[in-house]
Parts: C-alpha cells; structure tokens; sequence
C-alpha cells in the first residue's frame, strides 16, 4: 500500500511567503479590531474610517521598516561572522580543519576519505568559508536585495489585509450594517488565508483557518467590547 510520505510534498517557506504571511496577519487583524472597537463607542462611519486608515499607514510603515531593519540586521551579523572565519582560516587553520573535519564525521565520514575532503575543501578559501558560514554558524548568504523587498512586501501585505475590514466601512452609512460585513468579510479572509498558509507551512488547512479565525475574532470581540464598556 502506498504511503502519504511516498510522493515528496516538502515546502520550504520562502523570505517573500514569509513576509506576506506577517504582514496579512497583522494587516487584517489589528484594523479589524480596531474599527470593530471603535463600533462599540462611536456612532460616525467616518471616524471609523479616518481611524482605520491612518492606523493602516502607520501599521505598513511600521511593519515595513521592522521588516527592512531585520534584514539589514542579518547582513551585518553575516558580515561580521564572515570577517571572522576569514581571520580563522588565515590564523588559526589547524583549529579551523579540526571543526570542518568534526563536521563532516557527523555526516559519516572517517579516515582518509575524510582527509582528502578536507584537503580538497582548503583549496578553495572562500569555499571553504561559505562551507563553514553555512555548516558551523547554519547562516545563509543574505540577497543585497532583501530589506527593500522585505519591507515593501510587508507593508504592501498589511495594507491589502488592513483594507478588507475597512472597506465595508467604506460602502455602508449604517454602523451597524458596516461591523456586521466587516465582521463576515474578515473572517472568511482570516480563514482562507489560514488555510492557505496551513497548506504552505505544512499544518492542516482546516486547523489553519479555525487558528487564524480565533486570533482575529477574539482580538475583534475583546477590542469591541473594552471600547462598548468605557463609552457606555
């Protein structure tokens, strides 16, 4: 009988899957539960909305920068162990062969098979560094790339989420009305965003959702319900 492990089914999350997971779950989270706060203490559509969005514009360029600044932060730290093999393997080589040697050993090699890796490794400086960045300190050569991207990324991510329960607020005079599609609109998007990145990371769609569902809506109900309380 055929296993559920016999065809490959790996995903490896991406750094863009990844920032457009973060900022479309905070995107439609933190504005859902914000305008639905601000439900239950005001009763002018366009408060909600001029709130709404200023709070997205402040959420993507928050998200945004903390996403550039977090990148930045990896290259610097790449660089700086780099610069730090770099010296290793110029002056203190043998302790540098004794770590490569106790590396490949784990993956099963020994004697002179072992040796004559090694030495074939030496060969080739910038190699073997980007061989003991990637095996020794688990680092991976950062894109030069990557902090613009991540941050337009994010902060692109939280402004489409942060726009789906604003948007009935938008195309409805009546609060009530307006919380109440904001609420289904919102939860479908928190589910099928769930399901999705269940599917991508791994973790059961359905479990993906109903997680992503509850986050959103107890966030929502609790916001909802402090702001109902203070202005009642």
């Amino acid at each position: 009988m055929a296993s559920a492990f016999d065809k490959e089914a790996h995903f490896t999350a991406s750094d863009t899957v990844r920032d457009v997971v973060i900022g479309m779950a905070d995107g439609l989270t933190v504005p859902f539960a914000l305008a639905a706060g601000i439900s239950g203490a005001v009763d002018s559509i366009s408060i909600i909305v001029t709130a709404g969005l200023a709070e997205i514009a402040a959420g993507a360029i928050a998200m945004g920068l903390g996403g550039y600044l977090a990148a930045r932060t990896y290259e610097e730290h790449y660089s700086n162990e780099r610069k730090r093999e770099l010296y290793e393997v110029d002056f203190l080589t043998e302790r540098e062969r004794a770590e490569t040697r106790e590396i490949f050993r784990e993956y099963g090699l020994g004697g002179a098979e072992l040796e004559s890796v090694v030495k074939n490794l030496e060969r080739n400086k910038e190699k073997w560094i980007d061989f003991m960045m990637r095996y020794e300190l688990n680092l991976e050569k950062p894109d030069p790339k990557r902090a613009p991207i991540s941050a337009m990324t994010i902060g692109g991510s939280y402004i489409v989420g942060g726009l789906i329960p604003l948007s009935s607020y938008m195309l409805t005079d009546n609060i009530n009305t307006a919380l109440l599609t904001s609420i289904i609109s919102t939860l479908t998007a928190l589910a099928i965003f769930g399901a999705i990145k269940g599917k991508l990371t791994g973790i059961n769609p359905i479990k993906g959702a109903l997680q992503t569902m509850f986050v959103g809506g107890l966030a929502a109900t609790v916001a909802y319900s402090i702001a109902h309380f203070i202005a009642g």
